[in-house]
């Protein structure tokens, strides 16, 4: 590669050559190089380009602060003489350093010839306590009220029975955040067209106050609205049943607050989208930037539906709230899911298209259980925009998700500090990693969960640098330990007293084989029939050496008897997770119902039914049974008190036939992940 184009790309944070997942060093094709830099803003189509692109770095390097700087609390750190502005309009008169003495939090750096933002970052979050709780997708919940998926009030409900039936500190669930509604609607809580704002299809209809304020007649034809529930979650006809619903009762509208000029954007673009389609980049251009002209005589145009899903986002917002509320019994309460990213044609990829890279999507290199590599599909963040801004849209994405719950648990943490690049129209293959400030980055996380007094876990599985794992616990965050993955350096199942303490300990995960489907052989054979495998025996063949591992481990531990049945071997799982120093330990209701089927199965689309799959319980079938209540007799703190009694009668749900585990040809490939 050439020098001066080499020295831009680490100049601008891009990756000339990396290290795959064995350790083994790849260089990155200048084209690559080349296509990257251009999502950054950066010509290096040609030699003169590139010295243009030279100059223009460093002269912003120049700079005697950069555009965001990140101070650790209680460092004295030297700038030149100037005027510190605090969030709260307070003023310092700066001589030639920071005090040591500020308060973490945002301020705003003015001094001769130039003006930046400054983050003081906490040095680390409050100790979490040990617990333990259910990981749900709240899709899936359902009860006798719901409407076919599941709703605030089932994950309300879930929460307050599982704290005083079970014990439990924690509910983590899925992603909250709102889907493109098209149609169709997107599945998929982890390609949000926002994450800055809640998913109506959980809206529990009958608890809006517009409902109980209705006249009777209006309650009927609402009612009669309702969608019958089906063996797999029909969210286009979920959508269409409470769309109708709301339409109705936003003639009955109570008055709430004004929106601000964020909720306003994000309703325009609903509306728009009601309009035009839900793709943004197929509208009229006139209307492809949320800051035209164009797109304010529009929203005018339709200031009726702006005002409705304006309206629509408060009653989420109350909703959840009750559920924050309910949680307050917990230790830690609610921790929301954030996805890595955003649907392209979606509403923040509209309304932050400034500091959004285009032209290019976020995805993971080659490596042994992606040969082909992955391309998510989601625009990345521009990390020198998010600098010139101040964080300003990742900190308002953070303080969204943590207005609700008691904390976060972050997909793929490791983006904070890096990402994988792939220009549009390249394979997987041919993309290379973008360096963010993983100072600012994590700053600003830890800045907004110490003011939300909130839990941080972020999702560090598959190949992340042993950094990504030490920055966070240095910040009182934890990681993510998997069973299907602890294994130690000769590949045996790790021992329990050796998993990590800084960590949330779970057997799997929404794209990994559930444990039934593990031990049944059922996620192998699903994969098969789908034409996922390449060679299905030789699948079945190393699946077969996992689970023989897996349960011989299990056995040598005491924690499971020859002959044992699939709820005995499930048991014997939880049982080795209570035995981890894991501060948090989280329970799929999946896996203790025995589902066989997981969430999502990576690499499919229609071809399976990702994100449609309801539990095989209610919410409140699902408390009272028997082997959750096992699980939740290991895994509750000693300190409490002991489990109430079983419930009887319809609240106790016997558990069904158990079916035998497989002969060892029959065992699946465990391996599948997402990054």
């Amino acid at each position: 590669m050439d020098a001066e184009l080499a020295e831009l790309a680490d100049a601008a944070g891009v990756a000339t050559e990396y290290r795959d997942d064995l350790d083994r060093p790849v260089a990155v094709d200048p084209e690559v190089v080349v296509a990257v830099l251009a999502g950054l803003g950066l010509d290096a189509a040609n030699p003169r380009a590139v010295r243009a692109a030279r100059a223009e770095l460093a002269h912003r390097h120049a700079a005697p602060v950069p555009a965001t700087l990140t101070v650790p609390a209680g460092t004295a750190y030297p700038v030149p003489p100037g005027t510190l502005t605090a969030a709260d309009g307070s003023r310092w008169r700066i001589g030639d350093a920071l005090p040591a003495s500020l308060p973490p939090g945002w301020y705003s750096l003015r001094y001769t010839g130039g003006e930046s933002t400054v983050l003081v970052a906490p040095g680390a979050l409050a100790p979490v306590p040990p617990c333990w709780g259910l990981a749900v997708q709240p899709y899936a919940l359902h009860s006798a009220r719901s409407w076919a998926i599941g709703e605030y009030a089932d994950l309300r409900e879930l929460v307050a029975a599982s704290r005083a039936q079970l014990c439990a500190d924690v509910l983590v669930a899925g992603p909250l955040c709102a889907p493109r509604l098209g149609p169709p609607v997107e599945p998929s809580p982890y390609s949000p067209a926002s994450r800055r704002y809640a998913n109506p299809l959980y809206l529990r209809i009958d608890e809006l106050p517009e409902y109980t304020a209705a006249d009777g007649p209006t309650r009927r034809q609402v009612d009669a609205l309702r969608p019958a529930a089906t063996p797999l979650i029909d969210h286009d006809a979920v959508w269409a049943a409470k769309q109708a619903a709301l339409s109705l009762l936003w003639r009955h509208r109570l008055p709430t607050a004004p929106p601000d000029p964020a909720l306003v954007q994000y309703a325009t673009w609903c509306a728009l989208a009601e309009r035009y389609g839900a793709d943004w980049r197929r509208w009229p251009s006139e209307l492809r930037r949320p800051d035209s002209p164009a797109v304010r005589r529009a929203a005018a145009g339709l200031a009726d539906r702006v005002g409705f899903h304006a309206w629509v986002q408060r009653r989420c917002a109350d909703q959840l709230a009750a559920v924050d509320a309910t949680a307050g019994a917990m230790a830690v309460g609610v921790l929301h899911d954030l996805p890595v990213g955003v649907d392209p044609a979606g509403a923040d990829a509209w309304a932050l298209q400034d500091v959004l890279a285009g032209g290019v999507s976020v995805g993971a290199p080659p490596d042994a259980f992606t040969a082909a590599g992955q391309d998510w599909g989601f625009p990345p963040w521009r990390p020198d925009r998010l600098a010139e801004v101040g964080y300003r849209p990742y900190r308002q994405m953070l303080d969204a998700l943590l207005a609700h719950g008691g904390g976060l648990r972050v997909d793929h943490v490791a983006g904070l500090f890096r990402l994988w690049w792939i220009p549009r129209g390249g394979s997987p293959a041919d993309g290379t990693y973008v360096r963010y400030d993983a100072a600012a980055m994590l700053g600003a996380l830890t800045l907004a969960a110490y003011r939300a007094n909130a839990v941080v876990v972020g999702e560090d599985l598959g190949t992340v640098e042993p950094a990504v794992t030490a920055a966070l616990a240095q910040r009182g965050m934890l990681g993510c330990e998997v069973l299907w993955f602890a294994r130690d350096d000769d590949g045996r199942p790790l021992p329990p007293e050796a998993w990590p303490e800084r960590a949330m300990a779970s057997i799997s995960t929404h794209d990994l084989p559930t444990a039934a489907g593990f031990l049944t052989g059922e996620a192998v054979r699903v994969r098969e029939r789908l034409g996922l495998l390449a060679d299905p025996a030789a699948a079945r063949h190393a699946a077969d050496a996992e689970r023989t591992a897996l349960l011989a481990h299990l056995t040598r531990r005491g924690l499971l008897a020859p002959g044992a049945d699939l709820d005995d071997a499930i048991l014997a799982m939880h049982t080795l997770l209570h035995r981890t120093p894991c501060r948090i330990k989280v329970v799929a209701p999946a896996d203790v119902l025995g589902e066989l089927r997981a969430p999502n199965l990576p690499g499919t689309t229609d071809r399976y039914p990702n994100w449609r799959i309801p539990l095989p319980a209610t919410v409140t079938e699902l408390v009272g049974d028997l082997r959750l209540r096992r699980v939740a007799a290991l895994l509750r703190p000693a300190t409490t008190a002991p489990l109430p009694d079983d419930p009887a009668g319809a609240d106790a749900r016997p558990a069904p036939a158990v079916p035998a585990m497989p002969a060892p040809d029959a065992v699946p490939d465990n391996r599948t992940r997402e990054d």
